[in-house]
């Protein structure tokens, strides 16, 4: 099991920008039999980056996620309330972004390496993160 940032979710879907090795290695270990989290807050980026004309995407941001979900390993996770308040009690310091708070609690909830290519992500140390190749 492993957890996606949202960056990297675009990434890998829409192929824009290369995954490193180590990244495309844990992804294509979970497509088969495996699961690949992707928290809900990431559809909420995601539609903001589309709306504020930052990303393009083959497809309206709906039919793009719902095409998404169709890949049988990917499992979108809600923010639950337990997420939501653990978002809000990380251990250490962290910045304020809430979507990254709302990922890494996510991924500690599931004891799940996260993805990533985000820097302060990849410096916090209370979380698992796989990135370079």
């Amino acid at each position: 099991m492993i957890l996606l940032d949202t960056h990297i979710l675009v990434w890998w879907v829409s192929g824009a920008q290369p995954l490193t090795s180590a990244m495309r290695k844990a992804i294509d270990a979970q497509l088969d039999g495996g699961r690949i989290l992707v928290s809900s807050i990431s559809a909420w980026e995601i539609a903001m980056l589309v709306a504020h004309g930052r990303i393009g995407l083959s497809m309206d941001v709906d039919r793009w996620l719902a095409t998404v979900e169709q890949i049988e390993a990917v499992r979108f996770i809600p923010v639950d309330n337990e997420i939501g308040v653990k978002s809000c009690q990380l251990p250490g310091e962290f910045h304020k972004d809430p979507a990254d708070r709302i990922i890494v609690a996510t991924a500690r909830q599931f004891a799940a390496p996260l993805l990533t290519a985000d820097e302060r992500i990849l410096a916090y140390p209370h979380v698992q993160t796989i990135c370079s190749g």
